[in-house]
């Protein structure tokens, strides 16, 4: 046994220079393990509470409540625990907290114990994290994921939410579907990032970059970034929807009002009905594999006829209609809403409960594609993540900034210390 001797927290600065919460597992034979809790700009109404201090520090975005949530209230709880019980420590924080949207102590203040006692439990087993998740989604689910190295998923234009700019649709990705590893999906990403700065600089457009580390230029339409896009793929000698598929994060939440998508940039305004027509012609124009958030996150019959109309052709994927929520999940299975989900651990507060969700897609045929947030740290767990539960995607930004590239070169280290892993190549076809 492993056994909690302390647990400490402290507030730290992430990516956008916001208060975060950092917490550190302290076991009794003087391992320890520390994590960081990444944040969101673009959130979903019914995500867990992210606790924040309300007052004038930090224009009352300080965590100092979430941070003594966990000394005086989680820590003495969990001390004498065994680390590697991640199900039965995960759970009694949820009793200690006793809302369903961990608005007493903090979906930030949860999360932040249960990814340290993760990482702490791998290394009293003297594993590889990757595999101790692995073997902790046996222990909760009753069966072992086959681990694989995913997809990678690349946010090379920033509009929305992650931008200072005129672009509706917050993401434009890049997916290098035809790579033969992760290395050469990695190669083929930072060169097509680096000659899109290049077409970028030539039309004298902005190149200055997005919370995801995506260049954030003003254009004329959604159209014109997916073409940019494509320019960059070609340059350098790759092809669109064969080597490359284009995926979008609409974010559709943050243009709905009152039944209409009013997508600013190009003076349009469209009803459910006529924005899935939108997309399904971006989907026949272009070589679109995948489409988050295409609707608002409750326009359910929105969803309803998107997921009908390209549920077969296009991978659809629910973040804010889902937001890593077993039951929220479950109805979109129920009411065939969307066909893949988006998981993001804090989102709901706990690794049991982000696993749990990630099993009941599993067994109704919904992929799982794991996911950063825009405000982010150099935490990269979720490399680990995506690995050790073989989900075979990953999102986690452009191939830029320091809070994105420590995922990847998680991974690249992944690869190179088990270079027997499968690669997810063609994860969405």
């Amino acid at each position: 046994m492993s056994i909690i001797n302390s647990i400490q927290a402290i507030q730290i600065i992430d990516s956008r220079g916001t208060p975060t919460v950092s917490c550190r597992v302290i076991l009794d034979n003087g391992i320890y393990a520390t994590s960081m809790v990444p944040s969101g700009a673009s959130t979903g109404s019914r995500e867990a509470l992210e606790l924040r201090d309300g007052n004038l520090a930090f224009m009352g975005k300080g965590v100092s409540i979430a941070v003594a949530n966990i000394k005086e209230v989680i820590a003495p709880a969990l001390i004498g625990m065994d680390v590697t019980n991640q199900q039965e420590i995960d759970e009694k924080m949820l009793v200690l907290d006793g809302t369903s949207s961990k608005s007493k102590l903090g979906a930030n203040a949860i999360l932040g114990v249960s990814l340290a006692v993760l990482s702490a439990g791998s290394k009293a087993l003297k594993l590889p994290l990757y595999k101790y998740i692995n073997q902790v989604f046996f222990n909760i689910n009753g069966d072992k994921p086959k681990m694989q190295m995913p997809t990678p998923m690349l946010n090379i234009i920033n509009g929305g939410e992650h931008a200072n700019n005129n672009i509706d649709i917050q993401e434009f990705m890049i997916m290098p579907i035809g790579a033969d590893n992760f290395s050469q999906a990695m190669q083929w990403a930072a060169e097509i990032y680096s000659d899109l700065k290049n077409i970028l600089n030539l039309k004298g457009l902005s190149t200055s970059v997005g919370d995801e580390g995506g260049f954030a230029p003003n254009l004329k339409s959604n159209q014109e970034a997916i073409e940019l896009i494509i320019q960059a793929i070609q340059n350098n000698g790759l092809t669109e929807g064969k080597d490359i598929g284009i995926a979008l994060d609409c974010a559709a939440s943050e243009f709905y009002n009152d039944g209409i998508y009013n997508l600013a940039s190009e003076s349009n305004q469209l009803n459910s009905n006529e924005f899935t027509n939108y997309l399904e012609e971006l989907t026949q124009k272009y070589p679109i594999f995948s489409i988050e958030d295409g609707m608002d996150e409750s326009d359910f019959e929105g969803w309803k006829n998107l997921t009908k109309t390209l549920g077969d052709k296009c991978q659809l994927v629910g973040d804010d209609l889902f937001v890593t929520n077993s039951i929220e999940l479950q109805r979109g299975i129920d009411d065939s809403l969307a066909n893949s989900i988006l998981i993001k651990f804090n989102q709901i507060g706990t690794i049991t409960e982000t696993m749990k969700t990630i099993h009941l897609g599993n067994m109704n045929g919904f992929k799982s594609i794991i996911s950063h947030r825009s405000g982010e740290t150099e935490d990269s767990t979720i490399a680990d993540l995506c690995v050790g539960l073989g989900t075979g995607q990953i999102k986690t930004g452009a191939p830029c900034r320091s809070d994105r590239v420590a995922k990847y070169n998680r991974l690249l280290w992944i690869e190179a210390e088990q270079s027997d892993l499968p690669f997810a190549k063609n994860v969405i076809s």
